[in-house]
């Protein structure tokens, strides 16, 4: 990459991070293009260069976010941490995640996550999953998962979850259950067991 290809992939990300801060504490719709380009040191004609409108703008943010928190996700799971450890580490991210989203900014990933879901769905399969089955058999190793428990039931369970929670009357709801979601997921109803 030269010189000028590099400014311009930072000029993007710059962008981009603006426009993610802005939108995580106001939401889509309230941030303006000019306010964007404030945050980000650049033009509102930049911003329209690099992404034709505000929705495409909100669209490739959501792309970046998915990104950034996809590599936090992975960071965790590849870590030398056992398995307690990073399933502390994922559920305190997700605790503080939903603790910093702005709710507009979380019903739009919603609609952009459920009108996507092929795309979606393909890089949880290909990716997500394996990494799961992966703490998974730490966690059984370790003596923290049932070593009884199908990595089948593991992902039906992860599935039917992933299906419920794209439901509108759904995801604009479940943003306060966050951290009793995660702690559903990987202790159950009977809680964390010593």
């Amino acid at each position: 990459m030269n010189g000028f290809e590099r400014r311009r992939a930072q000029k993007k990300k710059d962008i981009l991070e603006a426009a993610l801060a802005l939108f995580m504490e106001y939401g889509v719709q309230k941030p303006s293009i000019a306010e964007i380009a404030k945050q980000a040191g650049v033009s509102q004609v930049t911003i329209y260069n690099y992404f034709n409108s505000k929705h495409n703008l909100a669209y490739e943010v959501f792309l970046y976010y998915l990104d950034k928190t996809s590599a936090q996700f992975f960071d965790i799971l590849n870590s030398d941490l056992d398995f307690p450890d990073k399933v502390k580490q994922l559920i305190f991210r997700k605790k503080e995640a939903a603790q910093q989203i702005h709710e507009d900014l979380y019903r739009f990933i919603m609609r952009e996550y459920a009108a996507n879901q092929d795309h979606f769905r393909k890089l949880i399969m290909e990716k997500t999953v394996p990494q799961l089955y992966e703490l998974f058999e730490q966690g059984k190793a370790q003596g923290y998962v049932d070593p009884n428990m199908s990595n089948e039931a593991i992902l039906f369970y992860i599935h039917a979850l992933n299906e419920y929670m794209q439901r509108e009357d759904v995801y604009s709801n479940v943003l306060p259950m966050t951290e009793d979601i995660a702690n559903l997921f990987f202790y159950g109803i009977a809680g964390k067991r010593e």
